[in-house]
């Protein structure tokens, strides 16, 4: 699956969780947060699109997924991000 495809495919599970995605300029890579009570999650606009797609993938994973359905390909997607993500928190 191609990183543009992920991207669109997760920016679908951000709407189904009430979740806005918003692209911005920054010293940062994004994560998620709320900010008067809307759910945002943000994302730095000048990265690749495979660290955009990771990104996305691990805030989403971190708000939590369990009560969707997830198409196979985006399950692995995410849980391989998450995967990696907590391998280099360690």
């Amino acid at each position: 699956m191609k990183h543009e495809e992920v991207i669109e495919e997760l920016h679908h599970i951000a709407g189904q969780l009430g979740v806005t995605i918003r692209y911005e300029r920054g010293d940062f890579e994004g994560g998620y947060c709320i900010l008067r009570e809307e759910k945002i999650l943000i994302v730095n606009r000048r990265l690749p699109p495979q660290r955009k797609a990771n990104v996305l993938a691990t805030a989403l994973h971190d708000i939590g997924l369990e009560n969707l359905y997830l198409r196979p390909a985006i399950r692995a997607v995410i849980e391989d991000e998450v995967a990696k993500a907590t391998r280099t928190e360690h």
